[in-house]
């Protein structure tokens, strides 16, 4: 289930969850491996008894991060399975979730437990969710929820198919989704923290939704985000 993707650093997919409207959405969650040996799990997916097995053999789950408000369906168990881990919520989800306890709502400085080794952004002035976007430094890798996404041909049918292709869901390489460009109400914001977010050496990309970009990663969001003018103050 584990898959190695970079030393310390592995993804891991999940089931398939339907949303809004009938969509199926893949699921996909990072696991990073601290140098104090503690688990970084970025965007949990469900969590089986056979996941958990492997995720107690590699060390203990130390901190659970919820990258954007959206990404917040099986937070409950982790929480309930991990109950001496650190939930962190994006902007927004605090609000979304009063029933879970949150350790902090993450910002544009890592905590202290991380910030040698994972950089962040939150991409702020969207009106469908507040992300925030991270780079392991060691594997020069950026992680992205659902600001891009990447869905195969055929995934969807029928009128969701079509829906799909005009949203660019379904591009041929991960595209940031034409509803969340709309969606970017505060485009200076957004631009201010994609600068942070493009001024990385991103070498990979990983996306909860598609297969992950391997190479020349900070060439390929240069272009993907170029629709929003980044380099433009």
């Amino acid at each position: 289930m584990l898959q190695s993707f970079a030393p310390e650093f592995w993804l891991v997919d999940g089931p398939v969850i339907t949303a809004a409207l009938g969509f199926h959405y893949s699921t996909r969650m990072a696991v990073i491996r601290l140098q104090d040996g503690g688990l970084f799990i970025w965007s949990p997916i469900a969590l089986s008894e056979e996941l958990k097995n492997q995720l107690d053999i590699l060390g203990p789950v130390r901190h659970t991060i919820a990258p954007n408000h959206l990404h917040d369906s099986f937070l409950t168990d982790w929480a309930t399975a991990y109950p001496e881990a650190q939930l962190h919520a994006a902007p927004g989800l605090a609000e979304k979730r009063p029933d879970l306890s949150f350790t902090s709502t993450l910002s544009n400085k890592a905590p202290a437990d991380w910030q040698d080794e994972i950089c962040q952004s939150v991409i702020a002035g969207n009106s469908i969710t507040t992300e925030v976007v991270f780079f392991h430094k060691a594997s020069r890798t950026t992680l992205f929820t659902d600001l891009l996404q990447k869905f195969p041909k055929g995934w969807f049918i029928g009128w969701r198919a079509l829906i799909a292709r005009l949203d660019l869901m379904t591009e041929p390489t991960p595209s940031v989704p034409r509803k969340f460009r709309v969606a970017f109400r505060d485009k200076a914001a957004a631009r201010k923290a994609l600068r942070k977010v493009l001024g990385w050496p991103t070498k990979a990309v990983v996306i909860a939704h598609g297969d992950p970009v391997t190479n020349d990663g900070a060439a390929y969001l240069d272009h993907a985000f170029r629709w929003l003018k980044v380099n433009s103050r």
